[in-house]
């Protein structure tokens, strides 16, 4: 598996693979044809299907247009055999002829890939021996080593700056949201709810206060990302205020110092790092339980050792936050990071609090493994047509814009 540091990821919202991604791909292209006349890109399947709605050709636009004019087709019904998100960089001289093209593809999570396999530009060195969390948790029992100490034996030194940077930005997420009023970008007219769930959740007796401020603060990172605000990919954007709502709960909730959180955010980077090696966390590929599920195993996971938790819990707490995330399609209305994507980050941000309750409960045995769950995500995801996976075509996005011209 490669660095967490290729997992947890900086930057701009609405979306990792739809605004992230590409503009990375275009800065690439950029560097290497800044004398180009004029560009042209072409965006194929679930990138072209949503990308207006999650600014894909804005991120482009912002890059290239200053250089030269671009032009930007749109093919929503041409999958290219790699990933739905795949996308052509053509490079044209003063006469228009094409110097130079290049294929690639968002592959989720800001990445990029060429689908060459071995020979990929943006191959990364591997980091981790083991690529299931069965292995790292027998590694832990066997060693009386916890899933923190597993990612400091494996990372470089810089790893715990990295992480605290990614902490920082978290909270800086949350409490820019929680105080952040007014409308949503985009024509779906959506208030930010995120303030006024803060402020209700004060007037609440403890136990449903509680839940009212994991929702705000759920809501208050998503609500920033669907503004094009600074987040951490964990794993996703679209799947951004999931882990910060649960560690920022509590670490405000129950004094856990900075360093315990660190060593969480790591265990949690582990747990979305399998996925990722074993499966997929791009929601073109495989719906939002590559998204949304793996934030709540990851948030799951977190919180499990945060309160104590034995490797075989913690492992239990991220399988539940992922089972029962199975089949959850990725459909969002008008291409836009907003419904259903908000409000399911708040519900899996509880329901990662949940796993972790119910798993503390046991002694952390169970028939499924998380890895078995992983397998089957990723065949449940691949059997879902392409209109349930971030092509804005099918399920509610289909719907409410039904709806809508009525």
């Amino acid at each position: 598996m490669k660095s967490l540091k290729e997992l947890y990821k900086i930057g701009k919202g609405p979306s990792s693979s739809h605004t992230m991604g590409p503009q990375k791909a275009a800065k690439m292209f950029l560097e290497k044809h800044g004398d180009a006349a004029a560009f042209e890109v072409t965006l194929y399947g679930s990138l072209a299907g949503t990308g207006k709605g999650h600014m894909t050709d804005v991120a482009i636009n912002e890059v290239l247009s200053p250089k030269a004019p671009v032009t930007i087709s749109w093919q929503p019904d041409v999958f290219l055999p790699f990933h739905p998100n795949g996308m052509k960089f053509a490079a044209l001289d003063a006469d228009g002829k094409t110097t130079d093209e290049w294929t690639v593809y968002s592959i989720g999570g800001g990445a990029l890939s060429e689908g060459k396999g071995d020979g990929d530009m943006f191959d990364t060195p591997e980091v981790y021996g083991m690529n299931s969390l069965t292995e790292i948790m027998e590694w832990c029992e066997q060693t009386g080593h916890s899933y923190w100490e597993y990612v400091d034996m494996c990372e470089d030194a810089s790893i715990w700056d990295y992480l605290m940077e990614v902490w920082k930005t978290m909270q800086d997420a949350v409490e820019r949201g929680i105080s952040h009023e007014g409308r949503l970008p985009g024509p779906l007219n959506l208030a930010r709810k995120a303030p006024t769930y803060y402020v209700k959740a004060s007037g609440y007796k403890q136990s449903l206060q509680t839940r009212g401020l994991v929702y705000a603060y759920a809501l208050a990172v998503s609500e920033e990302n669907a503004s094009g605000g600074t987040i951490v990919t964990a794993p996703t954007c679209g799947a951004c205020g999931v882990l910060p709502a649960v560690l920022y709960h509590l670490s405000r909730g129950h004094q856990f110092n900075d360093s315990r959180i660190l060593h969480a955010i790591a265990t949690a980077g582990l747990i979305g790092n399998v996925v990722k090696q074993n499966a997929s966390i791009s929601g073109a590929d495989v719906g939002c339980q590559g998204e949304v599920g793996v934030a709540c195993a990851m948030a799951s996971g977190a919180a499990c050792q945060l309160f104590g938790g034995s490797p075989s819990q913690i492992e239990y707490a991220a399988e539940m936050g992922l089972e029962h995330h199975l089949g959850m399609t990725c459909d969002p209305v008008c291409g836009l990071v907003q419904i259903p994507c908000i409000e399911r980050n708040a519900f899996a941000a509880t329901r990662a609090l949940d796993a972790n309750l119910y798993s503390a409960f046991s002694d952390g045995t169970h028939r499924v493994s998380f890895d078995k769950v992983v397998n089957v995500m990723k065949q449940t995801g691949h059997d879902i047509p392409s209109l349930y996976k971030e092509t804005g075509s099918g399920g509610l996005a289909k719907i409410l814009e039904l709806k809508s011209t009525r």
